[in-house]
């Protein structure tokens, strides 16, 4: 069964705001993060004419490149697209400037000053500026001291920093990261980045849920048994390795991505479509959230690592085979856990988290199962029914499904489930942008509704805390269990459902 849209208008669909005249600063600009996804998504705001004409991009690293040494490497980072809309690359390369920059250097600072008052008389972007910190964890901190420092955040109105994850790596460590920025500029100037929330599908949360009457009554443990919430990879570590090895599964997606989704999830109703008062109810959410067990943690938790797999033909490397990983690794390439949260909406709803690499399909959704019908009146005539879900399809196939019975063809009262579903292309037959697309354009804005906020990121943290302390204390508690590459994890992990009579769902 296909949803459609009663009108389904191809064009106006969109409805945009005037992002103002702006210059863009990208520090790490020679990086992977910023071929990859900035300039692409740049691109493809400037294509859709969302970009003022006053515009500029002012690209930032320790390299000493030109302007047009800048232009011409990302013209070959996005090749295809390039060759694709040439003349509309000719224009947007026209924006991109370059600077050599070394922020741990006072004077490199005091120098970038300068070169932005120029930009600004030349492209007229009034000193209105968004710094993209696209540089190594490490210097988040000191990166916002320079920029203070030197008098490029002194207005709130006009300067705004853009951080990527990891914010921290536990909860000492981001609270005190939050107080180094904020002593360097304003709360409303810290835009904490997760390229989750810029998914068309993960904002389609908080409208499923409060714009549709029929869901929000039965949104609650009165009805819903229990929510599987999964980020599943098919990659292994790539070229990541220096990162992962510090970081893990837990860090580098639970703590962020699933946690994200998982607030969105279970959040109050804001009171109205307010930035801060929908960031208020995810760090309420977060805040009343715990592990399923906080005096025995590593029993509501299960980490894996996967090992070879493939085939004779296409042989997987495990994850110690790695380039660049320790032979005798013991980082978790995934993680599944037991939560609950202790409020009156969800007081004993069991929530199950997974994500892992190297598992048979990539995918993220929420499956929300609600209770059995309390009388099976049709067991008799072949089998107890199943039970309805709610599936929210984050990626890759965006959209949502709904899982019901309903009466088999035939002369007896046999039931079967089948699934409803709702496509993102199919409706709007345009496909969604990507994640970085709607959030540079959300930070230049300076709208901080998809940013995560300080209380709210060290709720997440702290929610994660006692698993991090075993790993760094007693990691014997939370052992790694190995997993084949292309299979969904560990079998340890089936117990965490296993013991409530559940199973994960396995698309």
């Amino acid at each position: 069964m296909g949803a459609t849209l009663t009108n389904p208008l191809r064009v106006g669909l969109r409805q945009e705001r005037v992002i103002p005249p702006q210059c863009l600063v990208i520090f790490g600009a020679s990086g992977d993060l910023t071929h990859r996804k900035l300039i692409p998504a740049l691109f493809e705001l400037f294509r859709q004419r969302r970009l003022p004409s006053e515009f500029a991009v002012l690209g930032c690293a320790r390299r000493p490149w030109s302007d047009e040494e800048f232009r011409s490497r990302m013209a070959e980072a996005l090749a295809p697209e390039v060759k694709r809309h040439q003349s509309a690359w000719d224009q947007f390369a026209a924006c991109l400037f370059y600077e050599p920059v070394d922020l741990q250097q006072p004077a490199d600072a005091v120098r970038l000053g300068t070169r932005l008052e120029a930009i600004d008389k030349l492209k007229a972007t009034r000193g209105n500026r968004t710094f993209y910190l696209s540089v190594s964890p490490a210097f988040y901190g000191s990166g916002c001291r320079s920029l203070a420092a030197a008098g490029l955040l002194k207005d709130p109105s006009r300067s705004r920093v853009v951080i990527e994850k990891p914010f921290g790596t536990d909860y000492a460590s981001a609270e005190q990261l939050n107080r180094v920025v904020q002593s360097c500029g304003q709360e409303q100037q810290i835009f904490r980045i997760d390229h989750y929330l810029g998914k068309e599908t993960v904002q389609n949360i908080l409208v499923l849920r409060f714009a549709n009457t029929i869901f929000e009554p039965i949104w609650n443990r009165n009805y819903i048994a229990n929510v599987q919430i999964t980020a599943a990879e098919t990659v292994g570590v790539e070229e990541r390795a220096g990162y992962y090895e510090s970081s893990g599964a837990l860090r580098d997606m639970v703590q962020n991505h699933l946690t994200q989704m998982l607030a969105l999830t279970t959040m109050e109703a804001p009171g109205r479509f307010d930035p801060e008062a929908i960031r208020n109810e995810k760090a309420k959410v977060l805040q009343a959230a715990r592990l399923a067990n906080e005096e025995e943690p590593w029993k509501c938790c299960v980490r894996g690592q996967y090992s070879q797999g493939g085939s004779r033909v296409n042989p997987v490397a495990g994850y110690r085979q790695e380039p660049g990983v320790n032979a005798n690794s013991t980082t978790e390439t995934y993680v599944a856990m037991k939560l609950f949260i202790d409020n009156w909406r969800w007081q004993g709803v069991p929530f199950y988290l997974r994500t892992g690499k190297r598992l048979p399909k990539r995918l993220s959704e929420v499956v929300l199962t609600f209770h059995e019908a309390p009388v099976h009146l049709f067991d008799a005539a072949g089998g107890s029914p199943t039970a309805n879900q709610l599936i929210l399809r984050i990626q890759p196939d965006e959209g949502a499904g709904f899982v019901f019975e309903v009466k088999a063809p035939g002369s007896g009262m046999r039931s079967r489930p089948v699934d409803m579903h709702f496509s993102y292309d199919e409706s709007f037959g345009e496909p969604s942008d990507e994640g970085y697309v709607r959030l540079l354009a959300d930070a230049m804005l300076g709208d901080p509704t998809l940013f995560t906020r300080s209380d709210e990121v060290e709720a997440a943290w702290r929610l994660y805390t006692p698993l991090l302390e075993l790993i760094e204390d007693a990691p014997w508690q939370l052992p790694i269990h190995p997993y084949e590459a292309g299979t969904w994890g560990p079998g340890a992990a089936d117990n965490l459902l296993a013991e409530e009579g559940l199973m994960w769902r396995r698309p």
